[in-house]
């Protein structure tokens, strides 16, 4: 059974109350790779009477959100699978025309800032039921942030949604406690000490003091510090990366005036038999029947016959926010529960023997870590691999090669397909990628590189670009060898911090003399609470604190995108005039 998103299923069901009430941006989704169904898996599997309300309607009499009434516990709000903002605009600040999480694709089932449009109108319809915030969007925009969409610094997102609490980062394990310490009639205000959760206390609450006496306890620059310099806000993300990629994070606090927010340390007791329960669960693992007659669902369209093998990711890339969400330690599934879900996904009635990924965050981190966990404890880098690969990563991919074997072996599998992103760069020998290259390439096989130039990829943390040519030579020699015609597909980004128009020019001449004429490819983005996204907006690199060129101009980022297209007739002119004024030859 799916769980109820209308009050007709919740009334089959002989429930008269509900616990928990989960408010989504996306349409539901009954699949571990969305975030309310996990949740509602979570949270039914201990019990509680749990419905999704999928997509509000937040522009009428709010009927959507009054048709359950009040829930016993809480309501859980989360924007999606994505930032709201995000979702809704290109990096050109356009609004796109459609939604992957929406049934047909279509645009404009949900808010911008989606959190706190959601969270406002429960605390005004029910302000007495707890509202606790939680997905990606409200974990990114935990402290103070800058929204690029408004140009500005925002405050905690707890501030602006009114919202009672909120839980950052994978949330299952958290949101169990805090049901079940509502559920023994703990109030709200009494629930401080559970890990990965955030929560209001007034600057005149007596808690404060112990607070205050607290030596893990680190308090970042208020709200008000930051706003006049800009300096401040690059502290507040250096001090948040730290402690999030951290096994003895400190409590994070920061004022607001007369409120603080209190951040709790992230939780580091999660481990496999954790997230295989999680995968476990019993899931329909498709959108719900309601959404037949609308249309597919794109973002279930892509990975309904895929599976995720771990969390987390060590690489630590500046633009990206999977270590400040799900954190640098990666926890892998077991194969027992990988080799279930494969099962599971045989038996849809499309699948045709084809498995379009095996991957995670990174296809190739599953079971690595440090070799000696007590120097991980005490270890607050960023990366495991920038600038160099630390000397206590075990980054055997023996486990993934054996793992790949078992799922090629299996009966109602015709191929397995390799859609996550490799990290080239933490290849031991050559055995992983030639297996990759022999088994598991559909043709094409897409990689990030980034950029080209060392100082555009020193403030991205990549590695240099030797790695990708050096692979790019191996990728042609396995083609001779084998006789195949498949493709190495970079991908690049224009217009982060550190990168000027004649970095991209030298991009352009690089990729060019490799043979490329480039096609995928994106305009940075500055997405809440990435290092990168604090360089753009302070002009600071938060780890070192050096000073950072960044474009902002929309005419800047425009013609560094515009250059990746060299190529195109409209193009040539503008292009050789960029060209001769660095005096790069192109051919």
């Amino acid at each position: 059974m799916f769980l109820p998103i209308t009050k007709e299923e919740v009334t089959k069901r002989g429930w008269s109350e509900l616990d928990v009430v989960i408010v989504s941006g996306d349409a539901y989704i009954d699949h571990p790779s969305f975030g309310s169904a996990v949740i509602g898996r979570t949270l039914e599997a201990d019990g509680l009477r749990v419905a999704i309300l999928p997509q509000p309607n937040w522009q009428d009499d709010l009927r959507d959100f009054k048709k359950f009434g009040k829930p016993r516990l809480f309501f859980g709000v989360t924007g999606g699978s994505m930032d709201s903002m995000v979702n809704h605009y290109t990096a050109a600040k356009r609004l796109r025309n459609d939604d992957a999480y929406t049934p047909g694709g279509k645009s404009g089932f949900r808010p911008d800032y989606a959190v706190n449009v959601y969270s406002k109108i429960l605390k005004q319809l029910f302000p007495q039921t707890p509202v606790i915030l939680g997905g990606i969007e409200a974990s990114l925009r935990r402290a103070s942030h800058y929204d690029y969409w408004a140009d500005r610094l925002f405050p905690s997102i707890l501030i602006s949604s009114q919202a009672d609490m909120l839980v950052y980062g994978m949330g299952e394990k958290i949101i169990r406690n805090i049901a079940a310490l509502l559920d023994r009639g703990v109030p709200m205000s009494q629930i401080r000490n559970l890990k990965q959760t955030a929560f209001v206390v007034n600057a005149d609450d007596s808690s404060m003091n112990d607070y205050n006496a607290n030596t893990n306890c680190t308090f970042l620059p208020s709200f008000v510090q930051c706003t006049k310099d800009k300096s401040k806000q690059a502290e507040v993300m250096s001090i948040i990366e730290r402690n999030a990629n951290s096994y003895q994070g400190n409590i994070l606090i920061q004022n607001y005036g007369q409120t603080n927010i209190v951040i709790n340390q992230t939780d580091n007791d999660f481990g496999t038999t954790d997230l295989d329960n999680s995968f476990d669960l019993p899931y329909e693992r498709r959108p719900h029947p309601k959404y037949n007659k609308r249309g597919q669902i794109p973002a279930f369209e892509m990975i309904k016959h895929s599976v995720n093998i771990h969390r987390g990711c060590f690489g630590g890339c500046a633009f990206c926010t999977i270590a400040i969400h799900q954190g640098k330690t990666i926890i892998s599934r077991s194969e027992t529960s990988i080799l279930k879900e494969i099962k599971a996904i045989s038996q849809m009635p499309d699948f045709k023997g084809y498995l379009t990924d095996l991957g995670g965050p990174s296809a190739n981190m599953y079971l690595m870590g440090g070799k000696d966990k007590t120097l991980c404890r005490k270890c607050r880098k960023p990366s495991c691999i920038h600038p160099s690969i630390c000397s206590n990563l075990d980054n055997n991919h023996e486990p993934l090669l054996s793992l790949y074997a078992k799922v090629r072996s299996l009966p109602y599998i015709k191929k397995v397909f390799i859609g996550s992103g490799i990290r080239y760069d933490i290849f031991t020998d050559n055995r992983y990628f030639d297996t990759l290259f022999r088994y598991h390439v559909s043709g094409r096989l897409k990689v990030a590189p980034e950029h080209t130039e060392d100082n555009v990829l020193k403030a991205m943390r990549k590695p240099s670009f030797d790695k990708f040519i050096a692979l790019k030579h191996r990728f042609d020699m396995l083609n001779k060898r084998f006789g195949m015609k498949q493709q190495l597909i970079p991908y690049f980004i224009s217009s982060h911090p550190a990168c000027s128009l004649k970095d991209m020019a030298l991009l352009a001449q690089r990729t060019a003399s490799l043979g490329y004429r480039l096609e995928q490819v994106q305009d940075f983005t500055p997405t809440p609470m990435t290092i990168a996204t604090e360089m753009y907006y302070t002009g600071f690199n938060p780890q070192t604190m050096e000073k950072m060129f960044c474009v902002h101009s929309k005419q800047e980022k425009q013609e560094q995108n515009r250059i990746f297209f060299w190529y195109k007739p409209e193009n040539r002119s503008w292009a050789k005039t960029i060209f001769r004024k660095y005096n790069l030859p192109l051919k």
